[in-house]
């Protein structure tokens, strides 16, 4: 069994609402890229609201030393389908990585700080994942990505798979929320 909480020679975690302080901090984390406008309007103004009415849970990965945000994930329980033929679907269950970007102000003061992505999803998302799959049944991770091949090609290399055209279809059809329009369905099984 996994126990938390997670920390790593470089980095801690914090719920978004363990300190005060937080709510602060979150306001200079930024996502340069524009396809990652909306991850930091979610963490800068929607964060706290889906907190307080228990829509998801959001965590800052920090570094240790100098207490700056690295990274934050947004997590939430789910399910997808697939369509298994003759009006029959499987239903697998899991936890949505609702939300999940690194700070590029991180990145700038820290140049030399490599595959932040990776490392905040393998020794934090996952484990904490795992954990919470050692309390309740979890099948599956699963993520709606930004449509950017360069994206969908990295989520690839953490693990993620992507559905036929077909059952990707049916997913979008039925689970799909609406703010994730035209994002691209990835799942990994745990």
């Amino acid at each position: 069994m996994i126990f938390l909480p997670l920390e790593t020679e470089l980095f801690y975690y914090e719920h978004l609402l363990d300190s005060s302080d937080n709510l602060q901090l979150i306001q200079d984390f930024c996502v340069t890229n524009t396809s990652g406008y909306e991850l930091e309007r979610y963490i800068k103004e929607l964060a706290e609201s889906d907190e307080k009415d228990g829509s998801a849970r959001t965590y800052l990965v920090k570094d240790r030393f100098t207490h700056e945000i690295v990274a934050y994930f947004s997590l939430k329980t789910g399910l997808f389908t697939i369509d298994a033929g003759n009006d029959f679907f499987y239903s697998i269950s899991g936890t949505e990585l609702a939300n999940f970007a690194v700070n590029s102000s991180y990145r700038k003061n820290h140049p030399d700080a490599k595959n932040l992505g990776s490392t905040v999803f393998a020794e934090f998302v996952l484990p904490f994942v795992n954990f919470i799959r050692s309390l309740v049944g979890i099948q599956a991770i699963y993520i709606y990505a930004l449509p950017e091949d360069k994206l969908i090609k990295h989520y690839k290399t953490m693990g993620f798979h992507r559905l036929d055209p077909e059952d990707e279809q049916f997913v979008h059809q039925h689970v799909k929320p609406k703010y994730d329009e035209g994002c691209v369905f990835m799942y990994q099984l745990l």
